[in-house]
């Protein structure tokens, strides 16, 4: 399978007005802009730039620039995501960002536990880190289950029916916004839930004793957040405004 570069996002203009989660839509080279400066561009990604610059009191101007320094940065490129038809993303996130949390969720929590017996007395956060992180896996995974039974094989429905040119009959969930908005609510609570993890380990920096464990435990923390905001990112921004255009044309 071939996936498509997005490599013309040279002539993009951003400004104060420029919606955060389109143009991390179109380039996801900003997100770690975005990151750097504190800003949520997924959960929170329907806000300018102005207004989320306002709220953490970053200079604008200089976040744009940083916007457009990261666009001439010929040594890094990005999927088009943007690009792809809607029932390949609903696939790709369901295959990479969901067995992603799956894999990586029984990976991490044996170490968290391990971290929490040997080090929670002198480090209580990480108690407090286990008990987040145990959460986010019980509610990702009720999460992804309501997706990959209800809301991904209707969007599957949507862009055949597009592709044939038919229609389809309204589900009984309505219209897709309602299941779509139940799921950026719960994207909302886990990036919430994932601050507070983010807080507490320091940014993910382990003490200067710890042991070999500890820090790994940490970066997998990082990893897993990162992947995260990617897989909200593609939903939130990309995949569910689209999907919610294309029911429109097909019932």
């Amino acid at each position: 399978m071939n996936f498509v570069t997005n490599k013309n996002n040279s002539k993009m203009n951003i400004t104060e007005q420029s919606i955060i989660g389109e143009i991390v839509a179109e380039n996801y080279r900003f997100a770690s802009v975005f990151k750097s400066a504190g800003i949520d561009f997924c959960c929170s990604g329907n806000r300018t730039i102005k207004e989320a610059c306002d709220k953490k009191s970053v200079n604008s101007k200089e976040l744009i620039e940083k916007l457009n320094n990261s666009i001439s940065d010929g040594n890094k490129d990005t999927m088009d995501y943007q690009s792809w038809p809607i029932d390949l993303l609903a696939d790709y996130i369901e295959k990479k960002h969901h067995r992603y949390v799956e894999e990586k969720t029984l990976e991490i929590k044996p170490y968290l536990d391990k971290v929490c017996r040997v080090h929670g007395g002198h480090h209580p956060e990480l108690l407090e880190i286990n008990k987040h992180f145990s959460a986010t896996a019980s509610e990702l995974a009720n999460h992804m289950q309501k997706e990959e039974m209800i809301l991904f094989p209707f969007i599957r429905k949507i862009a055949k029916a597009v592709h044939d040119h038919t229609k389809v009959d309204a589900p009984p969930f309505g219209t897709i916004e309602n299941p779509i908005n139940m799921m950026m609510h719960e994207h909302t609570a886990e990036g919430d839930r994932f601050r507070k993890i983010e807080e507490l380990s320091s940014n993910y920096t382990p003490p200067a004793e710890a042991c070999n464990t500890y820090r790994v435990t940490f970066a997998l923390l990082k990893e897993f957040e990162q992947d995260l905001h990617l897989h909200i990112h593609l939903e939130n921004n990309i995949l569910f405004p689209k999907a919610i255009e294309l029911e429109k044309e097909v019932i």
